[in-house]
């Protein structure tokens, strides 16, 4: 295909999005620079719908993208439109007034909902592509400790430990030492295995108490990996529902579902800096009519994905931009906080 069509599908595109109407040769040639005639841009219109690439929803009307068209207008995306200067602002003063990890994940999922008109979706850091930042061990009783492990992304993880002994002060600062001489540090993927030997690195007469606080450690990094998403924007889903071709309420059931929700972020590309899934793309059945925007974030490596979910009939550029500035934010966020 020459630069010329793929100028006349780019013009169809921004068109389609803008006006929500189909487009036809002669408002390209009024609307675009191309430098050719209306004819010409029929036949190159012709073309692109013989390709695939555009169609023509009824009798007499213009034509608007296909699935296809649309995945060929963001492979050959010359510009991303960039967030202006007071959205950067805004945007970085709002993320930065986070007092916590659940308030960073809170406004940053109401952020890209904002931004885009979208449904946007983000995955919590997981424990699984986390490390131990530190450890604490609080006594409450002589036989009762608080457990608290913080990991590098913030998460915070609060247990309790029963032991069967009491302890003293230099015993409860015995224990807070050997575990994190032993954990801090370390990937949570490797923790059940270190500490499945902390009790044999324990004094003799604190094993027993070492034990009970290795079983209990052991369920913050085992049991408690499940994964966790926010979600909103919903409503914009529904302000969109006239491009979808069919009901919207198996895509709204399957929002409701945390386990679709990890799927559909977790398909995405680790390595990538952003990945976009198109119409059938979607390995999601109930997602198939929708364009699917995700990117990663984390503090230096990926610990989580973000992204939104909107209708194929999608402002590509500024979507795209927004998704890849807010997972950057994130990201410096999180290295800070390390």
């Amino acid at each position: 295909m020459d630069d010329r069509k793929l100028e006349v599908l780019r013009a169809i595109v921004e068109d389609y999005v803008a006006t929500q109407e189909p487009v036809g040769s002669k408002a390209v040639s009024q609307r675009h620079a191309l430098g050719v005639s209306a004819a010409t841009v029929r036949n190159d219109m012709a073309y692109l719908e013989e390709a695939g690439y555009i169609q023509q929803p009824h009798t007499s009307a213009g034509r608007i993208p296909t699935a296809k068209g649309y995945r060929l207008f963001v492979d050959r995306l010359g510009k991303i439109k960039p967030l202006s200067a007071a959205e950067r602002r805004a945007v970085h003063r709002f993320l930065s007034e986070a007092i916590d990890l659940d308030d960073v994940v809170t406004r940053t999922v109401r952020l890209l909902a904002q931004l885009t008109h979208q449904v946007a979706v983000v995955q919590y850091p997981s424990l699984n592509r986390s490390s131990v930042r530190h450890l604490e061990l609080v006594s409450l009783t002589p036989t009762r400790l608080m457990l608290v492990m913080i990991t590098d992304t913030g998460r915070v993880e609060q247990r309790y430990v029963e032991v069967p002994s009491e302890l003293t002060e230099d015993d409860v600062l015995d224990l807070r030492r050997l575990v994190n001489e032993q954990l801090q540090g370390k990937a949570l993927a490797d923790a059940p295995r270190i500490i499945a030997g902390l009790a044999g690195l324990a004094r003799p007469e604190l094993r027993a108490t070492a034990s009970a606080l290795a079983r209990v450690l052991l369920e913050s990094v085992v049991a408690r990996t499940e994964e966790r998403v926010a979600v909103a924007g919903a409503a914009n889903l529904t302000r969109n529902g006239n491009f979808f071709a069919g009901s919207l309420r198996p895509i709204l059931e399957a929002l409701e579902e945390e386990v679709v929700l990890m799927q559909l972020l977790g398909r995405a590309d680790s390595n990538a800096l952003l990945t976009v899934r198109i119409g059938d793309e979607n390995e999601v059945a109930d997602f198939r009519e929708a364009t699917v925007v995700t990117a990663g974030y984390g503090p230096g490596s990926v610990v989580g994905h973000m992204g939104v979910l909107g209708p194929t009939r999608m402002d590509y550029p500024g979507t795209i931009a927004a998704v890849r500035a807010v997972a950057r934010y994130v990201s410096e966020i999180l290295e800070q906080n390390r």
